[in-house]
């Protein structure tokens, strides 16, 4: 009887194996695309942040000199070497760039081209009203607003996902919008004009 019970060592049935694998294939593929596009989250964050740097410093400097200004070097904004995103207060900035060779003064900084060196397509990455230093309709004081984007690629289509902030208080609409909570963005808080996490 012992024999018998040593002997008898049984193993999974290739049907048994076959269900397993199945579960295991099933739920990778509920996970992997979950996971993607939490990983393309998380890298919006660095627009986010950069954006409300920018516009604290810009704060800052109003409050000393009562006007914005589209010079980065001016108001001390320089984002750590490997940024993804492109950074600007007066224009498209699209452009990898060495860090080493960045302008900040032009009110532009590129993306780290050690990183990454193709610029991502710009997809709603205008940014409402004309010139970004001097806000359309201001009259009283011609540097009394400002607006800054970021566009970046977050995932591996050419489309950028772009975000924009303002000074402005009673906020701005923005239109054209993909894959965003709301169109109306109040000043102070980065906006989403393209989110590239949904919008395909």
């Amino acid at each position: 009887m012992l024999n018998r019970l040593l002997k008898k060592k049984g193993g999974f049935t290739l049907i048994e194996l076959m269900i397993v694998v199945a579960i295991i294939g099933i739920l990778a593929a509920i996970a992997i695309p979950n996971f993607i596009r939490f990983q393309a989250k998380s890298k919006q964050s660095e627009a986010k942040t950069n954006l409300k740097a920018i516009f604290t410093a810009q704060k800052a400097f109003f409050g000393e000199k009562d006007k914005y200004v589209t010079d980065f070097t001016v108001i001390g904004f320089d984002p750590e070497p490997g940024n993804r995103y492109n950074y600007t207060i007066n224009g498209a900035c699209l452009t990898p760039v060495a860090v080493t060779a960045r302008t900040a003064s032009t009110g532009c900084i590129g993306q780290d081209s050690a990183r990454f060196t193709t610029a991502p397509a710009g997809n709603g990455s205008t940014i409402p009203g004309t010139a970004m230093g001097v806000e359309p309709g201001v009259t009283s004081c011609p540097n009394c607003e400002f607006r800054a984007g970021a566009v970046g690629n977050v995932d591996n289509d050419p489309a950028g996902d772009s975000w924009i902030i303002t000074s402005i208080n009673t906020g701005i609409t923005l239109t054209g919008t993909c894959g965003v909570d709301s169109t109306t963005l109040g000043g102070g808080e980065p906006g989403n004009i393209y989110n590239d996490v949904s919008c395909k």
